[in-house]
């Protein structure tokens, strides 16, 4: 290619001092020497204007590379962010993410997580330091003492003291890079608290299995929450699982349910798991039986409270259902509304309201399990195991009581077994005096016939002889005479 170039340089000169040659009758000097310049710039600049060329094209085919990144990038971007529902590996976007992340923390409120437990804990009071992360701490310092985080740019403390907290012993997880809470150690109140340590105590007495993680240094890491996670329905559908008019909520994971519950749960609570979301039975209670309707007619329905607090000052909702949170709230004039045609789901008391007002008509009934929260069901737990703490005692009492009354009773009945063979050996000796005493009646009273007969002769006997005596004196007395 160079020597092409070449060749072709040499060409063009040679004909531009043709021209010339040609053209000095009628050219002045001047005309020839600003020609001969400008083949000479043409030549010179010749060489940049192809290097030039060269870099724009190869520039261009960088432009064109960044573009397609450009593309594919945002493609990209755009599946991280709305996700890719015939993806399974994309999975959920972003946003969706960070929904479920935000409906997640307002469920918790604050959170203070990687904090280490002192030595010393009692059931009663523990105290907290927070502790650096991993990551900030020297090389070949990973496995000594935990450091002290550094306190944060004022004296503010590190948790609000008076705030009633949720403890939990964290552990480290496959996978995972940060522990994940995996055990409740009960409910503590803050008692002082100071930018990298906090001193707790037990609101109440706590579990034996709590106690002992705490003092034996089981629970070596801890998590703080201010408020109880709340109970959800997706919790335990399987992955992938799609809903359906079977299943509202998708299909729910039996292994996950009996791994999420632990071992002795009663197989009626695990039925109810299980059952989520299915169609409903007519045996099912009513808190548990929810509607799906189908609007006949246009209608609008309030959903926010005049009453605005947050949802540490009584809950999410008023006594209407109505929201009180602002996060919570539609905003504007409150109300959704529904067009003809829309399905929703409603509690069957909502649900049979709207079919009586002739808005709506009845799709299906399903069974969809009452939420728990576990803000009341510990301390309900809590207040039944010490009821049937106190009902053991008794029943322990009791137990020695009739444990008393058993070892009497069979005492008595050892006592009573011998009286019984006693009476029983009587029965038989008097049995056999009685046939003694019944054969000597037997013979006593042949001899008393046989003497009373005798005796009947002998008297017979007496007056014939008195008879014969007087007949005799008679007859003397005749003599004598």
């Amino acid at each position: 290619m160079s020597y092409a170039l070449l060749a072709f340089l040499v060409l063009l000169v040679l004909a531009f001092g043709y021209f010339m040659w040609q053209s000095r009758d009628t050219w002045q000097w001047y005309h020839i020497t600003v020609s001969s310049l400008t083949l000479l710039l043409g030549i010179i600049f010749l060489f940049p204007a192809a290097g030039t060329l060269k870099s724009r094209s190869a520039w261009h085919k960088v432009k064109e590379d960044l573009e397609r990144q450009l593309q594919q990038l945002q493609a990209e971007q755009a599946t991280l962010k709305y996700g890719d529902p015939s993806d399974p590996v994309a999975g959920e976007g972003v946003l969706e993410l960070q929904q479920k992340l935000h409906r997640y923390s307002l469920e918790a409120g604050r959170r203070w997580q990687n904090l280490r437990a002192q030595g010393g804990a009692t059931p009663t009071s523990v105290t907290l330091v927070q502790v650096a992360p991993a990551a900030d701490l020297p090389p070949g310092m990973e496995a000594e003492a935990p450091a002290e985080a550094a306190a944060p740019a004022g004296d503010s403390p590190l948790i609000p003291e008076g705030l009633v907290v949720y403890g939990f012993a964290e552990t480290m997880q496959d996978g995972v890079e940060t522990p994940i809470p995996t055990f409740h150690l009960g409910e503590f109140r803050v008692e002082s608290s100071s930018p990298t340590q906090v001193t707790l105590r037990a609101t109440g007495r706590l579990e034996n299995p709590q106690a002992q993680a705490i003092t034996s240094g089981q629970a070596n890491s801890w998590s703080l929450y201010e408020l109880l996670p709340l109970d959800a329905h997706d919790l335990f559908v399987a992955d992938g699982s799609e809903s359906s008019d079977d299943a509202l909520f998708g299909r729910i994971d039996e292994e996950r349910v009996r791994e999420l519950l632990g071992q002795g749960v009663r197989e009626e609570t695990i039925s109810r798991y299980l059952r989520d979301g299915s169609r409903a039975l007519p045996n099912d209670p009513p808190t548990s039986r929810w509607v799906k309707i189908e609007f006949t007619k246009a209608h609008g329905i309030v959903v926010d409270s005049p009453e605005q607090r947050g949802a540490l000052d009584g809950g999410y909702f008023d006594s209407s259902g109505q929201a009180v949170d602002s996060r919570l709230q539609r905003q504007e004039d409150g109300t959704v509304r529904f067009a003809t045609g829309d399905q929703v789901i409603l509690s069957e008391e909502a649900a049979d309201e709207l079919i009586d007002s002739d808005v709506a008509k009845l799709v299906d009934t399903y069974y969809i399990r009452p939420l728990n929260d576990y803000r009341l069901v510990l301390r309900r737990v809590r207040l039944r195991i010490e009821a049937l703490a106190i009902r053991k005692t008794q029943l322990e009492f009791e137990k020695e009581v009739l444990e008393a009354a058993i070892d009497a009773t069979v005492k008595m009945l050892a006592s009573n077994q011998e009286t019984k063979l006693n009476l029983e050996k009587d029965i038989a000796q008097l049995q056999i005096e009685r046939a003694a005493i019944a054969s000597y009646n037997d013979g006593v009273q042949q001899s008393l016939t046989g003497t009373r007969q005798r005796l009947t002769d002998l008297y017979r006997d007496n007056l014939s002889l008195r008879n014969d005596l007087g007949e005799i004196h008679r007859g003397i007395e005749a003599a004598l005479r």
